[in-house]
């Protein structure tokens, strides 16, 4: 490997894949990716042309080496039996005469001392995990999930002749699922590279990993799909892929023909846990990226817009005045957020960032998450019925935690719309504080059910205007009614967050 070359430097802006992949156990299915550092140096990988999928034996032969196992060790929370006061076991164990043997046995293993002091024996346990990765460079840079890394304290690689090596954790991106390890070695890895095109669906792939602990094992398939979205994240762009993959595979490859890297195998469907054929791996481009910035950093840097968002339906383009479905309507503003601070507001229709066309949520989170936190950003937005421009100066992501809701309990003075099949009151009635008008109850064969309203969702808005009482709701239709709309749309809050739905206006 004597001729080496640099990777191109990293695009403006930067494809991410955010959130966090199908949670399987450090041991288990699977997910990963990978970005080759782009301040490396490497030898020319070895590009393998194989025609035909007869056999895969020269492509093996090639990439395996870089194949490796990944074993991590995990403190986990010794589980101790109980002997104090609590469970009574402490008084029994007072009312024993001296020198009766039990005594010996409580301050041996649950008593406590003559100070009175906890005397129980406590000692760390750790438990070990497995999973796949693969060198991405000479110099011993290996790519697999956070979920195999996850909560680990020590990690070691098992290349394919059964040699150790022990790692440290670069960086690790829980929204992507991937990590970055690296060994230090007197010696050169052999390493792969990544595919610079994306695979055409029907073409041949083999992934490499490390199935059940067994050891580095060959599966070979076809891509069955692209662009995937498993409600894994607002990020889903994943290959789907036939081969074989199962419990262990987590952060393994997937290459093409060539002996490149078209996708990081990231989960697997079954009912079973096992392989039924249907696998999924996270695209080069997205993997690239990822973990360039793990390299450099340790972590992954992506803007943040604060907006709760949803798909625009056909019902909800017709309540808009869209004559097509297309875009990601802001459900909220989060508080202090640089959407708010900029004035996009609820029922707002982001149609553009930049001039690059949202076609819905997931693609406006990707365009988000690609610019750096303080960059400005001119978003277009659909309100009241004409589209208007809004910059905004994006913030850094953070992670964030949800808070679960109070449903509200007696409700009274209720106000009925039997063609919606709902029945309303208002907040005070329902004993809780704020805006909004509180489903009451829900006719579950209605319009309201089918679209997945429940008891206790509070309405914020009808059709654009502020909801305090169920007579503001009935005004709110008539308007529409008026206006000729043939649905209408209600912005509802439920579980701590909220969304719109748009009901028909020829049934109410």
């Amino acid at each position: 490997m004597e001729n080496r070359r640099s990777v191109s430097p990293l695009r403006s802006r930067r494809a991410k894949l955010l959130a966090g992949v199908v949670a399987l156990g450090a041991a288990g299915l699977m997910t990963a990716q990978t970005v080759v550092p782009s301040q490396l140096a490497f030898a020319d990988p070895v590009r393998v042309d194989a025609a035909a999928p007869a056999d895969f034996s020269d492509v093996v032969r090639t990439v395996s080496p870089a194949v490796v196992s990944v074993q991590v060790k995990q403190a986990a929370e010794p589980r101790m039996m109980n002997f104090g006061g609590k469970d009574g076991f402490e008084d029994f164990f007072k009312g024993l005469p001296d020198g009766h043997p039990f005594q010996k046995f409580f301050r041996d293993f649950g008593g406590r001392g003559e100070n009175g002091q906890d005397q129980r024996r406590q000692p760390r346990q750790y438990g070990l995990s497995q999973g796949s990765g693969f060198f991405i460079s000479e110099d011993g840079y290996v790519v697999t999930n956070h979920h195999v890394i996850d909560k680990g304290t020590e990690f070691t690689v098992i290349d394919q002749k059964g040699d150790e090596y022990a790692a440290t954790l670069i960086g690790a991106d829980k929204r992507t699922d991937l990590a970055l390890l690296k060994v230090e070695a007197d010696k050169d890895f052999t390493y792969v590279d990544f595919a610079d095109e994306a695979p055409e669906v029907g073409e041949w792939t083999v992934a490499i990993g490390n199935p059940f602990g067994l050891g580095g094992s060959v599966t070979a398939g076809i891509v069955s799909a692209r662009g995937r979205d498993i409600g894994a994240g607002p990020y889903d762009d994943f290959i789907q892929i036939d081969a074989p993959v199962n419990r262990g595979n987590s952060g393994g490859p997937a290459f093409n023909m060539h002996g490149e890297v078209i996708g990081v195998n990231a989960a697997i469907f079954s009912p079973s846990g096992g392989n039924v054929g249907i696998a999924f791996a996270i695209p080069a481009s997205t993997a690239q990226d990822v973990i360039m910035e793990l390299k450099d950093g340790g972590t992954v840097v992506r803007g943040w817009l604060g907006v709760q968002i949803q798909n625009v339906t056909g019902d909800i383009a017709e309540s808009l005045g869209l004559e097509e479905a297309r875009g990601a309507i802001v459900a909220e503003a989060q508080e202090n957020s640089p959407a708010q601070k900029a004035g996009l507001r609820s029922g707002d229709t982001i149609l553009s960032v930049d001039g690059t066309s949202v076609d819905g949520p997931r693609e406006l989170s990707k365009i988000i998450a690609a610019y750096e936190p303080d960059t400005k950003v001119d978003i277009t937005v659909w309100r009241d019925g004409k589209e208007q421009d809004i910059t905004v100066t994006l913030g850094r992501l953070q992670e964030t935690e949800q808070a679960s809701a109070v449903q509200p309990e007696a409700l009274d003075s209720k106000t009925s719309l039997d063609d919606l099949g709902l029945v309303l009151t208002t907040k005070a009635e329902a004993g809780m504080d704020g805006e909004g008008v509180v489903i009451a109850e829900i006719d579950p064969d209605s319009p309201a059910a089918e679209k997945r309203l429940a008891t206790g969702d509070v309405i914020l808005e009808v059709a654009g205007m502020a909801v305090n009482s169920p007579d503001d709701v009935l005004k709110a239709l008539e308007k529409a009614e008026k206006d000729g709309r043939k649905a209408v749309l209600f912005r509802v809050e439920s579980n701590n967050s909220t969304r719109f739905v748009a009901l028909p206006m020829n049934l109410a």
